[in-house]
């Protein structure tokens, strides 16, 4: 239970009615090698893609502020939003051609049968984009498809406008990444299942230093920057959670592969490992319907889904049947841990988190301050934040106020306040979900993120700290610096940027996959 003295109570815009439950947080009004072997040709124009060129009113970024629901962790897997329309494939007659698909495949233009062979023409545009490293087709870059009769292969070999190959991707009809590179040479699914169970190995050793007694929760593996695209592997404690992003990777073999892996890599500390797909995700790419049951459990009879995790000494919450994504934000691990030493070193005293989710960035402060407050919309993240109070409590220093309020509402009031305890703040972070994600979204997302930025400079004391972070690849380092220097001329302040970060060492970046770098976080001081 929230123990009422956390707690401070606020005046609400309209009365509670009779059936509204009661709730212990101040309710606001309002509310994440190349080979160049040649693929045999397939007649142009026989399965063109056929992409919308745009999308309704309806979908489009609504002006003003977006919306504050937390989105979690971003994922590359969010650089389209909206579903696509499906890749149309031309099916070839089932007679067999002499030979199994996946052995080398004969030189282009020899016999009409080469027409019927499986694979993908891409367009100059893509061909490119992947030999400079980049792994995503997407369906408008495709010229022609032969994907077989039945069910869509979960690999095709891809070749550019003149039949060169460049490598297999998997295969997913139905979403705007249609194509995700998985090898440079072509290769047969079992070759395919084989490389996954060594790739996963290699990404699950790497992690293994960042795991000690202070920090039991990474994650695994990272898609495409782990040369694993679709796939993605949270560890917290004994639980293990898999997201299968990529229609693809949608076979009880590859579900089978990554089990075997972890159990041999993770040994008697798995407890459990569940798959929870993305809801959006499973829509776009076609997936079939999550289990119910764990993928493994150790306890077969009584399959454990809570667990207490550790970031950096503190003890987080984590249940497999609720939250955002996976859970909890792990690529913000090394964030909360370099707050709290800047805090330190200026010695705050009074700090406040703005879209706290589950308390990550406040609890981390609560050790070296004197006062926190996080604000969020979300009662459920709240109701969390608060279990994760009580079970840090002996180690913090600070009382901690939680506020369950719409952000830019509060943030206007407070700004605009003659009341010192709300306008006089020696640091603040802001971590909203991900404003942008789609390019449409960029210009309304960085409203938003004018918008925040500029309140809480009006609140924050000279010589305070601002930590603004945006999780939103469409937005780059440039949109965000520009966004808070053009507040920062707003509002009057004088801002220098004393660090910038990214997202935790279990969240690699891929140089040549830029969606890899999503998570952006400036270290300021506003004098």
């Amino acid at each position: 239970m929230t123990k009422s003295r956390n707690l401070k109570p606020q005046p609400k815009s309209a009365p509670k009615t009779a059936q509204q439950p009661s709730s212990p947080f101040r309710r606001r009004t309002g509310q994440a090698q190349q080979d160049h072997q040649p693929l045999p040709s397939v007649r142009p124009g026989t399965a063109k893609t056929d992409q919308s060129k745009g999308r309704p009113a309806s979908a489009r970024p609504a002006p003003g502020r977006p919306a504050q629901a937390k989105s979690g962790e971003s994922s590359p897997y969010q650089a389209k939003s909206g579903p696509a329309r499906p890749v149309k494939v031309a099916s070839p007659p089932s007679r067999e051609h002499g030979r199994e698909h996946g052995q080398p495949l004969p030189p282009r233009g020899l016999t009409k049968a080469t027409h019927r062979e499986l694979g993908a023409l891409i367009s100059r545009r893509a061909s490119e984009r992947l030999r400079n490293g980049h792994l995503w087709v997407y369906g408008t870059d495709i010229e022609s498809i032969q994907a077989g009769p039945g069910d869509p292969p979960a690999l095709l070999p891809v070749a550019d406008n003149r039949g060169i190959l460049i490598g297999t991707a998997l295969f997913s009809p139905s979403s705007e990444i249609t194509l995700r590179m998985v090898s440079r040479g072509l290769i047969t699914q079992s070759q395919w299942l084989t490389i996954l169970g060594e790739r996963l190995q290699v990404a699950i050793r790497r992690r293994k230093s960042l795991l000690n007694e202070a920090t039991n929760a990474c994650r695994l593996v990272f898609s495409e920057a782990d040369d694993l695209p679709g796939l993605i592997v949270d560890k917290y404690a004994g639980l293990v959670i898999v997201q299968l992003l990529a229609k693809g990777l949608d076979t009880a073999e590859t579900r089978s592969v990554c089990v075997e892996v972890l159990k041999a890599e993770l040994g008697s500390e798995l407890e459990t490992i569940w798959e929870r797909p993305d809801p959006r995700i499973r829509e776009l790419e076609g997936l079939s319907a999550p289990s119910t049951t764990p993928l493994f459990a150790a306890d077969p009879a009584s399959p454990v889904s809570r667990a207490s995790f550790l970031l950096n000494g503190l003890s987080f919450e984590f249940d497999a049947n609720s939250g955002q994504k996976t859970g909890a934000f792990l690529d913000q691990r090394e964030n909360y841990a370099a707050a709290a030493a800047w805090a330190k070193s200026r010695d705050v005293k009074k700090a406040l988190d703005v879209c706290t989710y589950q308390g990550g960035f406040a609890l981390h402060l609560a050790q070296v301050c004197e006062q926190v407050t996080g604000i969020d919309a979300s009662r459920g993240s709240l109701e969390v934040a608060e279990q994760n109070l009580e079970s840090n409590r002996a180690q913090l220093k600070a009382e901690v106020d939680w506020v369950e309020a719409d952000a830019f509402e509060l943030l206007r009031e407070w700004s605009d306040s003659d009341n010192q305890d709300q306008a006089a703040w020696d640091m603040i972070v802001l971590d909203p979900p991900a404003f942008a994600k789609s390019k449409r979204a960029v210009e309304g997302a960085l409203r938003g993120y004018k918008e925040l930025n500029l309140r809480a400079m009006r609140m924050l004391r000279p010589g305070g700290i601002l930590i603004t972070c945006s999780c939103s690849h469409h937005v780059s380092w440039n949109d965000l610096e520009g966004t808070v220097a053009s507040a920062a001329v707003d509002v009057g302040r004088r801002v220098t940027l004393l660090e910038r970060r990214g997202a935790a060492q279990d969240h690699p970046v891929l140089m040549n996959l830029p969606e890899t770098e999503y998570l952006k976080c400036l270290v300021c001081c506003v004098d």
